[in-house]
């Protein structure tokens, strides 16, 4: 039996003023950032919790608590390495992910290839195993009233080749 491993991830944060946008490791000029103990990147934040999820690893709120004041406003990206220091400890490599992004602004394509990179940088894989995505909801919802941003992580993980 292949040990394949599958995980979902699923992250959101409220749109404030007074803080930067930052997605996929990536700053985005925009007038609202996301509220949140850590930079509030909800991309990576999703992509964390998939991958945690399918290593049965718990979650990100269990490795890095928001009581914790060694989190505060930290760089998503060096937890991102920490959960990829994680799957190595067990054997695991990444064989894909794929993200979605709901906003309804600002337009986030021209910055999906740098999220990739930044992404499959931090987990040491190749880029082509990595796949972000946006979309908006139409003007419907929370994203949809740009209360807030959401993301959707499905990863797919497997015991390393020796």
């Amino acid at each position: 039996m292949t040990d394949l491993r599958i995980g979902h991830g699923y992250d959101v944060h409220r749109l404030v003023k007074g803080r930067k946008l930052i997605l996929g490791g990536v700053d985005i000029p925009y007038e609202m950032g996301l509220e949140g103990h850590s930079d509030a990147d909800v991309l990576l934040h999703a992509v964390m919790d998939s991958l945690l999820g399918a290593a049965a690893l718990y979650d990100i709120g269990h490795h890095f608590p928001d009581s914790d004041n060694a989190y505060k406003d930290i760089d998503s990206r060096v937890l991102l390495r920490h959960v990829c220091s994680l799957l190595a400890e067990n054997s695991l490599c990444v064989s894909n992910i794929d993200c979605t992004i709901i906003a309804q602004r600002p337009k986030i394509s021209p910055y999906i290839d740098k999220m990739r990179e930044n992404i499959a940088s931090d987990l040491k894989t190749d880029i082509s195993r990595v796949n972000v995505k946006a979309t908006t909801e139409e003007g419907l919802g929370f994203t949809g009233n740009m209360q807030g941003i959401a993301s959707h992580a499905v990863s797919l993980i497997c015991k390393c080749q020796e």
